[in-house]
């Protein structure tokens, strides 16, 4: 098994995290008891992760296969995004507003609005064979899949729009440029988080270097060299606070990798 290494402060999106071995995915070995990182756009890294693995550079392709497009799972939303203006492809546009890897966007359902990546997927491979998308539950932002993805089938469609690609280009343009893991919790259902982190005072509160974006309150932010530690009050100081307030239970969408908990959201 070969291995790379990663310094997560310079690889996650978050710029937190250590420099550590991470195992390489490669011919279609999964090594057991590893957690896949992707391109590490929604993670969160703690000093002490568990054992960590990522797809190699072999999964990064993308085919025309006569009415379905395949794409590898370590394949960039740019890159696609790229692919299907060149060849006149539909569907895909979002995706120019969506960072990381296919992989860890068809796991939890990406997407903006009402555009999502599980409109137009037909099947995924993964060390089970094909699955179709009719045989995955697959919700706002989840999805039942468990075992790595190594590449997904789409409906192939001409009509690559322009007036979309800007219109997504528009509907992120209130988003923070400072470093952050994207939007970290889950919209409850009839509501917004960002609202409700807004509405309870932390929209601009900063703990170290870390702070609650005041251009969006649900974006958690790095302002430089922030700390895993600063980072975790902050997200339990918001559960904490819009539960008391609301009765309501913020989920997580920032995925927090310890070595206690692999999964925690």
């Amino acid at each position: 098994m070969n291995f790379k290494a990663i310094d997560f402060s310079k690889f996650s999106s978050i710029r937190i995290g250590p420099t550590i071995e991470v195992a390489l995915i490669e011919n279609d070995i999964v090594p057991p008891n590893h957690t896949i990182v992707g391109s590490a756009n929604n993670l969160l890294v703690s000093p002490t992760p568990p054992p960590l693995m990522i797809l190699s550079k072999a999964y990064d392709f993308i085919r025309i296969e006569g009415n379905r497009l395949i794409i590898g799972a370590a394949t960039p939303g740019g890159r696609i995004v790229s692919f299907c203006k060149k060849n006149n492809i539909a569907h895909f546009e979002y995706l120019s507003k969506l960072p990381g890897t296919l992989g860890g966007m068809v796991k939890m359902n990406a997407g903006l609005k009402e555009y999502e990546i599980f409109n137009h997927l037909i099947a995924l491979r993964t060390k089970s064979g094909w699955i179709p998308k009719e045989e995955i539950e697959y919700g706002y932002r989840k999805t039942s899949i468990e075992d790595v993805i190594f590449e997904v089938a789409f409906e192939r469609e001409e009509g690559f729009s322009l007036e979309r690609l800007e219109m997504f280009a528009q509907m992120r343009s209130n988003q923070p440029h400072e470093p952050s893991a994207g939007s970290c919790f889950k919209n409850p259902p009839g509501d917004y988080a960002g609202r409700l982190i807004e509405a309870v005072g932390l929209k601009g509160v900063r703990q170290g270097a870390m702070a609650f974006s005041e251009v969006h309150a649900n974006f958690l932010v790095n302002y430089a060299k922030g700390t895993f530690e600063d980072a975790i009050c902050l997200i339990n100081e918001a559960k904490r606070r819009v539960f008391a307030e609301f009765n309501i239970e913020l989920q997580c969408e920032v995925v927090i990798l310890e070595s206690n908990n692999m999964t925690k959201k």
